[in-house]
């Protein structure tokens, strides 16, 4: 049976191998899933440990998502972008390659599982680490006609909107501080901080959201975060959060291994039930 993994540290919380085994099944995958904890100083042994083993492919969770860039042989443009990788697998011919899915979950969950489209649309994403960087290119490649990187450090908005320079996209960009937006209004604002994480919510102005506009959260919880009742407060029309982006990453990387694009409805009302 082919085996597949999730590495994190820690580990026990990650919904990956549900998730993965209900990709399998529905798909008529045969594979087996699991959970691995790797030491927080070897990743890289555990990693070729698994492979050396026969292991075909593996997610990656924090605090390796930069390690798992460095061990690659090969990187997708998505990862060297994004700067990170969460998807490993090895080729016939022993060489690792890696992905990120994660900004390609995000849009998918937006376009195709909430039904909104980005083209032609205003976007704001909040932050400037990982979450946000992921996320840039799938938003520019999505069509969006003009995007706002905002951070409380305005130099690291400002280094995201020249690396991601090249990207061919007509979509107009620019980088401001949180003061910065104030006046501004969007069609969609995605909150890629982790303000959520500590139950806060980022500094930001009254305004920022219209009668038609969306709020998307990349964090996920059994009850709204801080930000999603926020944007419930400002009259969004459409909240959401990060149980969809979840999903639909891990539902690329079963595509990247084994070429089979797995249904994620029902796994997603399953899981919105456990939360």
């Amino acid at each position: 049976m082919d085996q597949y993994a999730v590495f994190g540290h820690p580990i026990a919380h990650s919904r990956s191998p549900e998730i993965h085994a209900w990709f399998a099944a529905q798909t008529h995958q045969d594979l087996e899933y699991r959970a691995i904890l790797a030491p927080l100083d070897d990743f890289e042994g555990c990693a070729r440990a698994f492979f050396a083993a026969g292991g075909c492919g593996a997610n990656v969770t924090v605090p390796f998502k930069l390690d798992a860039l460095v061990f690659c042989d090969q990187l997708s443009q998505r990862a060297r972008l994004a700067g990170a990788v969460n998807t490993l697998w090895k080729d016939a011919q022993g060489q690792i390659h890696g992905d990120n899915t994660d900004g390609i979950g995000l849009v998918r969950d937006i376009t195709q599982q909430l039904g909104v489209s980005l083209a032609g649309k205003k976007v704001l994403l909040l932050g400037a680490g990982g979450a946000a960087r992921g996320a840039i290119e799938p938003l520019l490649k999505a069509g969006v006609r003009h995007l706002t990187i905002a951070n409380r450090t305005l130099s690291k908005a400002q280094q995201l909107i020249t690396l991601f320079h090249g990207v061919e996209s007509p979509a107009g960009r620019q980088a401001c501080s949180w003061e910065g937006l104030a006046g501004e209004q969007f069609d969609l604002v995605v909150n890629a901080t982790s303000a959520s994480l500590q139950g806060e919510l980022p500094p930001l102005p009254e305004g920022l959201l219209g009668p038609q506009s969306m709020a998307y959260d990349m964090m996920y919880a059994a009850q709204p975060t801080p930000f999603m009742r926020w944007a419930q407060q400002q009259g969004a029309t459409r909240v959401a959060d990060g149980l969809g982006m979840l999903i639909e990453q891990a539902a690329e990387a079963f595509f990247l291994w084994r070429g089979v694009r797995p249904p994620t409805a029902e796994i997603r009302s399953l899981l919105r039930r456990q939360l």
